[in-house]
């Protein structure tokens, strides 16, 4: 198995600790004055997004994580699995909904999302950065209305709900920035 040694850490590495994947976030050398210099590592585990800090002698080494990230066509859920198809060798891959629960709303069909694998196993899915989605629910706007400051709910078709400017209508396609939730634009088709 590959290794790294502490002078190889970087931001973005897979290593493995204590058997599980994760990914460095943020690596700091410190050479105190007296004493062995070290490394200390801010790590986040990339099956529960958990973040962990870790102290690495100079010298010491971490095992390499065999994590392969593909990007993935959304085909269809049936409750309980969510479908996937690489784009490049059109294999598909049954996704349990535990790692697709806090993505679900924006994941729209046909996406390409970034599915992250450990063994061959899903562990996260990332989806793209914005989505185009139908409005399904939402109340009418009053021209002149903006005294709220010119927002109202409304509901789109993953069934998520987000705050959309007063005169997008019910029916209408609109941009999403999934990593935040909030409305980018009106999509004219």
């Amino acid at each position: 198995m590959v290794s790294y040694n502490s002078g190889d850490f970087k931001n973005g590495l897979k290593v493995l600790i204590e058997g599980e994947p994760f990914s460095i976030v943020e690596s700091e050398f410190h050479k105190p004055g007296k004493g062995q210099a070290f490394n200390k590592l801010k790590l986040k585990n990339l099956k529960n997004g958990r973040v962990l800090e870790k102290t690495v002698k100079i010298g010491a080494s971490l095992e390499a994580a065999d994590v392969n990230i593909r990007e993935m066509q959304y085909l269809y859920s049936d409750g309980q699995y969510w479908h996937f198809m690489d784009i490049e060798s059109y294999e598909q891959l049954a996704i349990g909904a535990q790692i697709i629960e806090e993505i679900k709303f924006w994941i729209v069909e046909e996406s390409i999302c970034s599915v992250t694998l450990w063994n061959d196993q899903a562990i996260s899915v990332e989806p793209p950065n914005n989505v185009e989605v139908k409005i399904t629910e939402t109340e009418p706007g009053f021209r002149g209305d903006t005294a709220q400051g010119g927002v109202k709910p409304a509901v789109i078709e993953t069934g998520a709900t987000i705050r959309v400017p007063l005169f997008i209508d019910q029916g209408e396609l609109i941009r999403v920035d999934t990593r935040t939730g909030e409305y980018l634009s009106r999509v004219n088709k």
